[in-house]
C-alpha cells in the first residue's frame, strides 16, 4: 500500500492487471463509463444474468453519494473524506459539495492503479476549496491518516464527512470493517458524519447471493450483510432521517428524485448517515 505513485519501480500500466476483473471497473461498467477491460465486462456480464438490475442499483447508490454530499454541505460540514472513491465518473463528489459550498474540501482514497490514472479528474477544484488524492488501502487506515496530502488538505479538528460507499462489503471479516471504521472516525471530532452504503441479501434473497457469489469467484471477496449488521456501524451516532434506508430512499430531492418503480429488491443497498454527538 501506498500513498502515492513515488517509488514505485514498476509503470502504472504494468500494475493495472488486465487478466482478472476489478469490482471497480464492473462498477464502471454498470454506470455506462468506458474504463473497463473485457473481464471487467463478462463479470459485470454474468452479474447482470443472476441480478438484472445492478445498473439500477449502482445508479441508486451513486445518487446516494450526491444527496447525502449536498445534505452535510447544507448543514455546514465543508471536509470530506471519501475512501473507495472508484473510477471517476461526473459530478464526483467535490463536484457536488463545491456545488453547494465553493470552498468544500475533499480527499479520495483508492488503491486500483486505475482510479490512480485518472486521478487528475478528481483534482480539479474550485478556486476557494482543495482537493487531493492519495492511493491507498482501506485496510491499512493508519497509513491513510498518516498521508501528507490528508495533512495538507484536510483540518482534523474540524468536523469531516466520512464517506465509505459500497466499499465495506468488500471486507469480509465484520470485525476488522469495524476497526477500519473505528480507526478513521474515532479521531474525528464532534459534529463529524458517517456516510456508508452496503449491499444486502435480505432483500432480494435469490438473486444477491449468486452475484456474492461471481464476485468471489472472480477474485474479489464480496461480503453481503444484514441491516442489523449494518446498523452496528453507526452505534453511538445520531442517525440522520430517515434512518437506514434503501439508498434511493434517502432523501431524495429534486436533482435525483425517487426513481418511479424502483422497489428495495432492485436497489439492495443499505444506505445511512450517522453524526457523531
Amino acid at each position: 500500500m501506498s500513498t502515492g505513485d513515488l517509488g514505485h519501480e514498476e509503470p502504472l500500466s504494468a500494475r493495472i492487471r488486465q487478466d482478472v476483473p476489478h469490482s471497480a471497473r464492473m462498477y464502471d461498467y454498470f454506470l455506462g463509463g468506458k474504463d473497463h477491460y473485457a473481464v471487467d465486462r463478462e463479470a459485470a456480464e454474468r452479474v447482470l444474468e443472476v441480478f438484472p438490475d445492478m445498473r439500477s442499483a449502482v445508479q441508486a447508490n451513486r445518487a446516494f453519494m450526491r444527496r447525502s454530499t449536498r445534505v452535510m454541505a447544507g448543514r455546514g460540514l465543508r471536509q470530506w473524506l471519501d475512501i473507495g472513491t472508484g473510477i471517476p465518473t461526473s459530478p464526483n463528489l467535490h463536484e457536488v459539495a463545491q456545488g453547494v459550498a465553493p470552498d468544500a474540501r475533499v480527499v479520495y482514497v483508492d488503491n486500483d492503479p486505475v482510479v490512480l490514472a485518472h486521478s487528475r479528474a478528481l483534482m480539479t477544484s474550485t478556486p476557494e476549496g482543495r482537493t487531493a488524492y492519495i492511493h491507498g488501502d482501506v485496510r491499512d487506515p493508519d497509513t491513510i491518516l498518516a498521508a501528507p496530502e490528508l495533512a495538507r488538505t484536510l483540518d482534523l479538528d474540524q468536523p469531516v464527512v466520512l464517506s465509505m460507499v459500497a466499499l465495506l462489503h468488500f471486507v469480509p471479516d465484520i470485525a476488522e470493517a469495524h476497526a477500519i471504521v473505528d480507526r478513521l472516525f474515532k479521531p474525528l471530532p464532534r459534529g463529524s458524519a458517517l456516510v456508508l452504503s452496503h449491499a444486502t441479501a435480505e432483500l432480494d434473497p435469490a438473486g444477491a447471493p449468486k452475484v456474492q457469489e461471481i464476485y468471489n469467484r472472480a477474485g474479489t471477496t464480496l461480503q453481503l450483510r444484514t441491516r442489523q449488521e449494518f446498523a452496528t456501524f453507526f452505534e453511538g451516532l445520531t442517525l440522520l432521517e430517515p434512518g437506514i434506508v434503501t439508498a434511493h430512499r434517502w432523501c431524495p430531492d429534486d436533482i435525483d428524485p425517487l426513481p418511479e418503480g424502483l422497489t428495495d429488491a432492485q436497489v439492495s443497498f443499505y444506505a445511512a448517515v450517522g453524526v457523531k454527538p
